[in-house]
């Protein structure tokens, strides 16, 4: 079966290994663990050369995006949106992928091991660029925006940021910024970065930061400001500096664009605001069944799967999705046999998958046993499945190039729900904003919107772009029961952060574990 570089046999005894670290008290903690700096003996004189180690940190980025584990793990697989269901001896993996869409996760995770050691390490070499003596007004600006992406993520996942000076040795254990705290510096960071960053009109080159790109973190931010600082109700003011913030990156050309899953193709659009170089290849194969192949690709790897209550938020026939089953347009369709489209797309639909699978000669498809491919809404259980279990869910196709290296990371379509959400929180009615993408995504127009149509129009709009976690946070859903989730998780408002990993504790005593571990 196919996978990332990282060999998943392996996890189970990574796993058992920081749980015994964890167990002990006299260890040698390795650099690994993100927060330790490499000691040169001289003190910090800075990057040898700021606009390279930039570029440095931007590869880092793609890298850490690009993933179907790690942070793409914590933010989708533990939703509703996607889980990883095990098929006999396949994807079974010492329950790593269970675990969090079971919300049974503990400190000794692996993927959340890496997420904080991803983006805390992302977050000092963004520091050590900007306090660079070399190092440019722009490039600093650039810096800054690299921090606050950095430390939001680790703010957002964990709550608490740890943060060390460039200048500060090994012996010196790192300060760790409150969530509050984390916030402010978070956002001085991208006012810093929005006066110094150029503008970059919709449909250029996107992949490093601009006014735009920082704007649209800002919004992010500030939309889940009343979640980062517990203060329980969002702000007038921050609301609308989110719908400004949204007014100021549409003036650059950026707008909504027909034609849903031609925004995941190459060609430029006016959605895209950051696209970043990370490979597309696992987004499209990670869970297409082992017979459906492209020309350089022999098969998918049969994994990723969604929830039948995450494919039913979606208008259109409950138990199929082929052309003409009154689907809105974001659902996709599968080609049925016979299809015209067949010999063009590989066979392969788009959106949701579900039911008997063609090829591209329109032959209906069978499994490795020679029974019917025909992907199932329900699942019989976390475990126990067979081939054909799960709808699979595809929105980058392999008819546009099956390893490109061109991921959205931040759409118009977000900005524009953001805009919505902001005005429905300060008081406003959004339908007329949530009509515009309705109407031109083939969803019937609704008559008002409540705060549970807020919620299901981003999941149909952004689904598997890694924001579920975060919506669902935001709008007090994330511990709410969903299928295969255990009971004991249904509620426990802890799970809205992960743990602070059981290393990370032992190597810094300044940090202090979450609540609920």
């Amino acid at each position: 079966m196919k996978r990332e570089q990282n060999n998943l046999k392996f996890y189970g005894l990574l796993i058992v290994f920081a749980v015994l670290m964890y167990s002990c008290t006299d260890l040698e903690i390795e650099q690994s663990d993100s927060i330790i700096p490499e000691d040169t003996g001289g003190g910090f004189s800075g990057v040898a050369d700021p606009a390279s180690s930039i570029g440095d940190l931007y590869n880092s980025f793609y890298s850490n995006l690009e993933s179907q584990e790690n942070l793409n793990a914590v933010n989708v697989v533990t939703t509703d949106e996607q889980l990883i269901p095990t098929r006999g001896a396949d994807w079974g993996d010492n329950g790593i992928w269970r675990q969090l869409h079971q919300h049974s996760w503990t400190p000794a995770h692996l993927f959340i091991l890496r997420t904080w050691n991803d983006w805390n390490q992302n977050a000092f070499r963004a520091s050590e660029i900007i306090e660079t003596s070399s190092t440019t007004v722009a490039e600093a600006a650039e810096a800054k925006w690299q921090r606050a992406l950095s430390m939001y993520h680790v703010m957002d996942v964990f709550g608490v940021v740890p943060f060390r000076g460039v200048d500060e040795g090994p012996e010196i254990d790192p300060i760790v910024l409150t969530r509050t705290e984390a916030l402010d510096f978070i956002l001085a960071d991208l006012n810093d970065a929005i006066a110094g960053l150029p503008s970059r009109a919709a449909g250029a080159e996107a992949y490093t930061a601009s006014k735009e790109v920082a704007k649209f973190l800002l919004a992010k931010v500030l939309l889940n400001k009343h979640i980062y600082n517990g203060s329980g109700s969002a702000d007038n003011a921050d609301m609308l500096q989110v719908m400004t913030l949204v007014d100021e990156i549409a003036a650059q050309g950026f707008a909504l664009e027909a034609g849903y899953f031609d925004l995941f193709a190459t060609a430029p659009d006016s959605e895209s605001i950051w696209t970043i170089k990370s490979s597309i290849g696992n987004r499209i194969w990670n869970g297409m069944h082992y017979k459906m192949t492209a020309p350089d690709q022999s098969g998918g790897w049969n994994g990723f799967s969604t929830l039948a209550e995450f494919y039913d938020l979606f208008e259109g026939d409950a138990n199929t999705n082929y052309v003409g089953d009154g689907q809105e347009e974001r659902r996709g369709w599968v080609p049925d046999a016979g299809n015209a489209d067949n010999t063009t797309n590989f066979g392969i639909g788009f959106g949701f998958l579900i039911g008997q699978q063609y090829d591209e000669t329109g032959a209906a498809l069978t499994d490795r046993q020679g029974n019917p491919l025909t992907l199932k809404k329900q699942f019989p259980g976390i475990v126990g499945n067979d081939e054909t279990t799960g709808i699979r869910i595809i929105k980058y196709h392999p008819i546009n190039g099956e390893f490109n290296q061109h991921q959205i990371a931040f759409r118009y379509s977000d900005a524009h729900l953001m805009k919505a959400e902001a005005l429905w929180r300060s008081g406003g009615d959004p339908t007329v904003l949530v009509n515009e993408l309705r109407t031109l995504r083939g969803a019937q127009p609704i008559t008002s919107v409540t705060e549970q149509d807020l919620i299901d129009e981003r999941g149909r709009e952004l689904y598997i772009e890694q924001w579920r976690r975060n919506d669902l946070i935001r709008f007090g859903q994330y511990t709410k029961d969903w299928e295969f989730k255990l009971p004991a998780a249904v509620g426990d408002e802890t799970k809205n952060l992960m743990p602070i990993p059981a290393s990370a504790l032992l190597s810094n005593p300044n940090l202090v574990q979450n609540p609920g571990y």
